[in-house]
């Protein structure tokens, strides 16, 4: 924009001419004023017209100009969920999740010189796992004020992923964008018989009901640190004492773990906890059974399934927990059969960390392999994860790279029809210095 001269300078210019412009106005020739006004010259009409704009342009520039009002840094979560969690903590540092020191022989690991340096080792590790551990508690605190009975499955899947990918700053659209964070897993939205392993596919109709018992499994993840955990809601009080076992028994898996546990005995603990209850559902009494073929494990980087399994029931498993160890421990209960079984529409797919190099003929799997790579890696992913970044057409090739090997497919996880069941799950990371239950909050 061109700068406005003062009011000053222009008063000025007009007295010092107004006499000699009189005088001259009524032999001056038509044409430019400039070239044909008497005895000032050319130049000395620019300077003139010069000196005035300049120091017009100066008095524009020393105005004062009001000071910009500064963003102010919000301090508390908005409700969805929307605030992203390094502006809560701007100084990067996150909350720790509960801390337990170790006891018996590991009691000397809390002040051990050498296991506190190894502890510091790698800061990063555990900020990222923290900062996940956070939008994890937010987000599933969030889920649980708001979920309600009539709301579709594919409403909350949404609500819950579409809140996660807001607080870590990433919403997975653009290519690579999900692997940096976001979702650790597709949510898992399992009704009453359904154990693990259900989420909703494009044109799922199903619509939550005040009778459902509904398992709410959420991962979220940074830098490929995944946060595993796992809440249950029920509408109705007969069914309180189901999920008061499972809770019971992930907190006792929880308390006892740690370095040097031997992971059968711990099953074992976990186990008699459980079925110490039995709920009483329409007049009838069931006793609660570990889902026994269901377990924990370890979690790896990138990677939801490690190389360890934290069984629920007692076992003859005599391999131990070890330091920097991350585990997911989860309880699965029942009041059917305690033994789940492949069953429904799949939903969840990972690409395998171990895939054969195989000649792909089929051109969609080999396409569809590209897109997986690029997008999750080996994060597991679910269908509308495809559909939302443009996929479509995709399940000859989906289904050509599960048969192959390359793709691992988890089908829904179902106990018998009629029954019910529960799950409660915390990530703890083995700390050289400390337990610490990452995902631990005021909720569970």
């Amino acid at each position: 924009m061109a700068a406005k001269s003062s009011h000053e300078g222009l008063d000025k210019l007009s007295i010092n001419n107004a006499d000699e412009k009189a005088a001259n106005a009524a032999n001056a020739p038509t044409g430019n004023p400039v070239e044909h006004s008497g005895d000032e010259s050319e130049d000395e009409v620019e300077a003139q017209v010069t000196g005035v704009a300049k120091e017009g342009s100066k008095k524009k520039k020393n105005k004062k100009r009001k000071p910009r009002k500064k963003k102010k840094t919000p301090t508390a979560q908005t409700d969805p969920p929307s605030v992203l969690i390094s502006d809560l903590f701007p100084k990067k540092v996150y909350p720790p999740g509960e801390e337990v020191e170790y006891v018996d022989e590991n009691r000397y690991r809390t002040t051990d010189e050498e296991k506190r340096h190894l502890d510091n080792l790698d800061p990063d590790f555990l900020n990222d796992y923290r900062q996940a551990a956070e939008t994890h508690r937010q987000v599933r605190q969030w889920a649980q004020r708001n979920i309600k009975p009539g709301q579709t499955l594919t409403e909350i899947a949404n609500g819950i992923e579409d809140s996660v990918r807001r607080l870590v700053g990433h919403d997975g659209l653009a290519e690579g964008d999900a692997i940096k964070a976001g979702m650790g897993f597709p949510t898992g939205l399992n009704l009453d018989h359904i154990a693990a392993h259900y989420s909703p596919n494009a044109g799922n109709k199903i619509v939550l009901q005040q009778s459902n018992v509904m398992k709410v499994d959420i991962g979220v993840h940074v830098n490929g640190r995944i946060v595993d955990s796992a809440f249950t809601m029920a509408f109705d009080p007969m069914y309180d004492n189901l999920l008061a076992a499972v809770k019971d028994a992930t907190n006792t898996g929880v308390k006892e773990a740690g370095i040097d546990v031997r992971l059968g005995e711990l099953g074992g603990l976990i186990q008699e906890a459980m079925e110490s209850y039995e709920c009483e559902i329409n007049g009838t009494t069931y006793p609660i059974k570990s889902i026994r073929n269901l377990s924990g494990h370890t979690i790896l980087p990138y990677s939801i399934h490690g190389t360890k399994s934290v069984p629920i029931v007692k076992s003859s498993d005599t391999t131990k927990m070890e330091e920097g160890d991350v585990f997911a421990i989860e309880t699965f209960g029942s009041t059917g059969r305690g033994f789940v079984d492949d069953q429904g529409e799949v939903s969840h797919y990972a690409l395998r960390s171990d895939a054969p190099k195989v000649d792909l003929r089929l051109s969609s799997a080999k396409s569809l392999l590209n897109v997986i790579k690029k997008n999750f890696n080996t994060i597991p992913f679910c269908r509308r994860y495809l559909d939302r970044i443009g996929q479509d057409k995709y399940l000859l090739g989906l289904n050509h790279l599960v048969q192959q090997g390359i793709v691992e497919d988890y089908p829904p996880l179902v106990d018998k029809k009629g029954s019910y069941t529960a799950q409660f799950e915390h990530t703890i990371l083995l700390r050289p210095t400390v337990k610490e239950v990452i995902s631990r909050g005021d909720d569970y």
